[in-house]
């Protein structure tokens, strides 16, 4: 009896019945497209480990080694490989890669194999970072990195959000049948028939839409990592992400979907069958409509119509609430997304690409390598389209600057104490003193710009500090830092001392890509100057920076065929990295539309949530509106002016979350132009207006069409026969 009622149900239903298959199936998608996301991000973190760190899992570092030694760690059963990376047997300092049968007893076989060698002669460490990625975690660490129980927090959160809002779905369907089920219910019908009859249906209607959108999301998943390594194709260092699939992801993304599917589905099964059966044969299956609640606003601008509009709005609060916020959030999601990448974009165009787009074309990064008297500047000219070259390395020192060292300026405005807040101790206010290490021939064309006898015997101070009581950091401006005595400077460490000769002061810098610290005093010192100093005092950065300016105005091909050419001058011993500036740019504006189109498609994602709420409403409520609107015509309400009621439905129902959405994405305008230092004008020259007002045009125009579907089959019924109808199905 009861599989013939379910199927005669679902036959005769088809908005119901479609409006629930239509939420199955978009919980099921984003269900299996965060799994899938999940999956690969995780082995994407795995790989770039391994990359980066190699794939051991433990590690023992011995003085010396013998092939006993080696004999004994095979030994242990847990030790699948054991591999020496370093050294050999009989030669000391030696690294010993351990792969483990079991990884999970890692932290405790690993002290075991050390206490047969000996931990006077070895020493053992944990790929703990790797080894937290397979939720292998040190037992002694009170914080383990737990970014799979991130991901779990994040499935659960979307299972909980999603479960509110299919239980519409089914409760829209559910609840139109309350007369029925208390006539089931008098006839002897009992509460667990009941429910396993709408667990039946729920089961029936969700299957094949849950393993279509698990597909429809894998292939999503699919599409989102090939479109980042588009986007991401130039990025320099970065290696490729590969969808992966595993049949566990897909178990998972599934199980969670029918739980979800099944709990929507329980909840108000469970209520309607707890009701007793006069209070279920009672319920007439419309909506409630509430007398004393009045629509002012609707009311005033619609009259009669806009009342009963904002009563019938008013009476689906709670199934409209899931739609509301899920378009509000989108919206306001997208909205901000878009401004805040726009503000990002001038801003890095402001302080990065324009501020140095005429001090780098090329730069050659030499990795883990001492500046030295070898002169790479020499070949670099000789190349077709070398303008300038200028070799550097970068190191850090500290001083101690007294009160009557700072300039007259500076101490106006209350000196360091008060302009940087640095507190005064009793050798001085400690500042930070960075080295830029010129080649010795950069360093004497930058006297000449500066127009200072050029000389390899002293340093230029860049001697300047921001003026912040003044000015903001996106128009710094600057006031002399210390007294122009030229003095050496007396670096410090512990309790070394050493001088560095001061040549002359400036406040313009030479032509390279570098931020500088402020406050901090900066020195450009000569290679020959550096070789005298004492390096003991400083500590050097361990790349070597080359900075390369092209002739003329030199595009992406002409600078790629540099870029080629000097790398091929390099010696084979170096490790070498290059960027070119237009290639950057271009990789700059590829990241930005990336994000904003793998950021935009997730809001897509959760408009759609909120736009299948509305189509499961507006759909899944039509045999309990039918009564509704019956009544309205009974007492004269023509089909053109009931269409004019669905109408300002469907504007509230889509105009709120634009209403909502419109003034905080406002406020957040104002307040990131605001802290960013920008001119409003500079913003809304290129604030992305377009793309914003489609994105809203595609919500209401999807409301719209919810509603127009809805009203169009609900007008299609006989209405006057509708007061009259008694029959179970």
């Amino acid at each position: 009896m009861w599989k013939d009622y379910s199927k005669s149900y679902i036959k005769n239903n088809r908005a119901s019945s479609t409006s629930i298959m239509a939420a199955a199936l978009v919980a099921a998608m984003f269900l299996s497209l965060l799994c899938s996301i999940a999956y690969d991000l995780w082995v994407y973190e795995v790989e770039k480990i391994i990359l980066e760190e190699g794939d051991w899992q433990g590690r023992i570092v011995c003085e010396r080694f013998t092939e006993e030694d080696l004999s004994l760690i095979h030994r242990f059963p847990n030790v699948k490989k054991a591999v020496v990376r370093d050294g050999s047997p009989e030669q000391d300092a030696a690294v010993i890669d351990l792969y483990f049968q079991k990884p999970r007893r890692i932290y405790q076989d690993l002290p075991l194999i050390l206490a047969q060698l000996g931990p006077e002669r070895a020493s053992i460490a944990y790929h703990a970072l790797l080894l937290s990625r397979y939720l292998i975690h040190d037992p002694e660490d009170a914080s383990p990195p737990l970014l799979l129980t991130l991901y779990l927090a994040i499935l659960i959160v979307a299972a909980v959000s999603l479960i509110l809002i299919i239980r519409t779905s089914f409760e829209l369907s559910m609840n139109a049948r309350i007369h029925q089920f208390g006539i089931f219910s008098s006839i002897g019908a009992t509460p667990r028939q009941i429910r396993i009859c709408l667990l039946q249906e729920a089961a029936a209607l969700s299957l094949l839409p849950m393993l279509l959108g698990h597909a429809l999301g894998i292939l999503i998943s699919a599409c989102l990592i090939r479109a980042v390594n588009l986007f991401a194709a130039d990025v320099a260092g970065r290696h490729a992400a590969a969808f992966h699939y595993h049949p566990l992801s897909s178990v998972v993304g599934i199980a969670v979907s029918a739980l979800t599917v099944l709990i929507s589905a329980w909840i108000p099964a469970r209520r309607l069958s707890r009701m007793t059966p006069l209070k279920a044969i009672r319920e007439t299956g419309g909506i409630q409509l509430k007398k004393r609640r009045h629509s002012r606003i609707l009311s005033a601008l619609f009259g009669i119509k806009g009342e009963l509009a904002g009563n019938a709005l008013k009476a689906q609060r709670k199934h409209l609430r899931i739609s509301t916020w899920s378009l509000s959030l989108s919206f306001l999601s997208f909205s901000v997304m878009l401004c805040f990448t726009t503000l990002s974009a001038i801003s890095t165009r402001y302080t990065y690409f324009e501020r140095y787009q005429d001090a780098w074309d090329i730069m050659i990064t030499l990795k883990d390598t001492a500046l030295t008297d070898l002169d790479l500047k020499r070949s670099a000219p000789d190349l077709p389209g070398v303008r300038d070259a200028v070799i550097y390395q970068k190191a850090e020192a500290a001083t101690y600057l007294k009160e009557n060292s700072q300039s007259d300026e500076l101490l106006s405005l209350g000196g360091l104490d008060t302009v940087a807040k640095i507190q005064e101790t009793d050798r001085g206010f400690p500042v930070s003193v960075p080295l830029v290490i010129l080649d010795d021939a950069s360093f004497l064309d930058f006297c000449s710009q500066i127009q200072v006898t050029p000389s390899l015997d002293g340093a230029v101070v860049l001697d300047r500090i921001w003026d912040r009581t003044n000015s903001d950091f996106r128009f710094p401006a600057y006031i002399p830092f210390v007294k122009e005595d030229a003095q050496p400077t007396i670096i410090c460490r512990d309790d070394q001392r050493a001088q560095i000769p001061v040549l002359a002061y400036t406040q313009t810098v030479p032509l390279l890509r570098e931020e500088y610290d402020d406050p901090a005093l900066v020195h450009f010192i000569p290679l020959t100057l550096w070789n005298r100093t004492s390096r003991e005092l400083c500590q050097i950065e361990p790349d070597i920076s080359i900075r390369i300016l092209s002739e003329g105005n030199a595009d992406l091909t002409d600078l790629d065929r540099l870029e080629k050419e000097i790398l091929q001058r390099i010696p084979r011993d170096y490790r070498a990295e290059s960027e070119n500036r237009v290639r950057e740019k271009l990789s700059n504006d590829d990241l930005i539309h990336g994000m904003k189109v793998i950021m935009g498609a997730f809001c897509v994602l959760l408009a759609l949530i909120g736009i299948a709420n509305v189509f499961a409403n507006a759909l899944g409520s039509l045999r309990q509106r039918k009564r509704e609107y019956a009544q309205y015509m009974s007492i004269g309400l023509t089909p053109q002016e009931l269409r004019r009621i669905f109408f300002i439905e469907a504007s509230v129902t889509a105009g709120r979350p634009l209403l909502i959405t419109f003034p905080l994405t406002a406020l957040f305008i104002q307040f990131t132009v605001t802290i960013s230092h920008l001119d409003p004008r500079v913003f809304w020259a290129e604030a992305p207006i377009l793309p914003i007002l489609l994105f809203a045009a595609g919500i209401v125009s999807s409301v719209a069409l919810a509603y127009h579907i809805g009203g169009r089959r609900l007008l299609k019924c006989d209405l006057s026969e509708t007061l009259r109808d008694d029959t179970l199905i």
